[in-house]
């Protein structure tokens, strides 16, 4: 690293971009019981919208089956909507105390979509990544500008910057990889 230049910051918005991606990974359904799957469901209750974990456990209690236990019994009906409107391909079960998600096998269609849906994903995190470079290579050629870092300083940023850069990209694309071969694995 330049000792003119301090790329921590781009490095931790980077490293935020990988984390996003990867939580947005975990949303994704692969043939196995994950509770992660639930993650983005919002349920309607006490007049409000709220997180499905704020308002039941969640389990996976056999490779297949996931078990959804509401907090308050009064809201399960809720909640079974809920998962049924999030459109995730879960038909839940309602046993009276607890929704039961049998996880269905995925077909070869619905795998090939869900790859589709991990690459776009996958894609915006590297956007987000070169918008970051963008973004910090902009600021180091304001600082050549007025004069604060010589431009042999702004060469060596620009070529530090470039590799971090590229760095993210490999690791967003490894991800990718194993999320593939997650996704394509009977």
């Amino acid at each position: 690293m330049s000792d003119i230049i301090d790329l921590t910051a781009a490095e931790r918005r980077m490293q935020g971009a990988m984390e996003s991606v990867r939580s947005n990974f975990a949303t994704i359904r692969t043939g196995r019981a994950n509770p992660s799957l639930l993650d983005r469901i919002e349920v309607e209750a006490y007049g409000t919208k709220m997180d499905l974990r704020s308002v039941a456990s969640i389990g996976a209690p056999e490779p297949r089956l996931l078990t959804v236990t509401p907090f308050d019994p009064n809201s399960l009906k809720d909640i079974e909507r809920a998962i049924r409107d999030a459109d995730i391909g879960l038909n839940p079960q309602n046993d009276g105390k607890m929704l039961r998600l049998p996880i269905p096998e995925l077909t070869e269609e619905r795998r090939r979509e869900l790859i589709r849906m991990a690459r776009s994903m996958a894609e915006e995190a590297r956007v987000s990544v070169r918008n970051v470079r963008r973004d910090e290579m902009r600021d180091v050629h304001e600082l050549r500008r007025e004069g604060e870092i010589s431009q042999d300083d702004e060469h060596r940023a620009e070529t530090e910057l470039q590799q971090l850069t590229d760095s993210y990209v490999k690791r967003v694309d490894a991800v990718l990889a194993d999320k593939e071969a997650e996704l394509l694995e009977v």
